[in-house]
């Protein structure tokens, strides 16, 4: 049985962790068929974004506990690049959060570039509650996506939040009942998927810089080259051409 599954329908690449029975946890078998499926999608240039999620009931319970009794540097690092290999796609990511998403888990939905949660999801940083100090950047990662206070609320007290509380912390984009979340992560991908890749591909670094950018003036440079570089490309042209003959005809 593969631990990774990949579909892929209008551009829309979508990745499921498949080990339902360990409830989807992360384990260096996995994490090799993450990134030899990342490897792909990235390599086909028919796929404009990604959607991330497991197979019933888990998301993904986070690294496998036997595993964490005995970790090192080493093998931390290896469960790591499970979510760090989806993190770091030029491709724009959504995490469809179908059930608990703990720990490591959590981190995987915390390194696509939004979350969309079923009403049925969990999100559980539980690091303190087995005993031990978050890492994969945890903290950094809520902390910049959902503030200093979700961060403390979920990490220190303990906080588990479903579909609705993460979206009313600004954790998740929205909330949907169970039976749409594919439905609704994979029109809301397809949209992504649309836009020509070049272009996805800038938006999104440009996106991710703009972090490091602290005034108005110096995010107008930062954004000024790529917006040239896009209104020599092919697609512009034949884009604003159709918008011409669109807005044409209703006159």
């Amino acid at each position: 049985m593969s631990l990774v599954t990949v579909t892929v329908t209008d551009g829309v690449a979508t990745l499921t962790l498949n080990n339902p029975d360990e409830r989807n946890t992360l384990t260096a078998p996995m994490v090799d068929e993450i990134i030899a499926a990342m490897d792909r999608i990235e390599g086909d240039p028919n796929i404009g974004a990604l959607v991330v999620t497991g197979t019933a009931p888990a998301f993904c319970a986070g690294a496998n506990l036997g595993n964490l009794a005995e970790a090192t540097g080493e093998s931390l690092g290896v469960i790591y690049e499970g979510f760090l290999r989806i993190a770091r796609s030029p491709l724009p990511t959504i995490a469809a959060v179908n059930g608990a998403a703990v720990g490591a888990g959590m981190n995987l939905a915390l390194g696509c570039d939004i979350r969309i949660a079923a009403r049925r999801a969990k999100f559980d940083t539980r690091f303190l509650q087995i005993g031990i100090h978050p890492g994969g950047g945890h903290t950094w990662m809520l902390r910049r996506i959902a503030g200093p206070q979700a961060a403390f609320a979920t990490v220190v007290f303990g906080e588990i939040l479903d579909g609705a509380e993460a979206e009313r912390v600004g954790l998740a984009w929205k909330c949907v009942d169970d039976d749409q979340l594919l439905i609704e992560a994979q029109k809301l991908a397809a949209r992504a998927a649309d836009i020509p890749r070049p272009l996805l591909e800038s938006v999104k670094k440009t996106i991710q810089d703009m972090a490091d950018v602290d005034n108005h003036p110096d995010a107008v440079k930062r954004e000024l080259e790529p917006q040239l570089w896009s209104t020599r490309q092919p697609w512009f042209a034949e884009r604003l051409k159709a918008l011409q003959n669109k807005i044409s005809s209703k006159k």
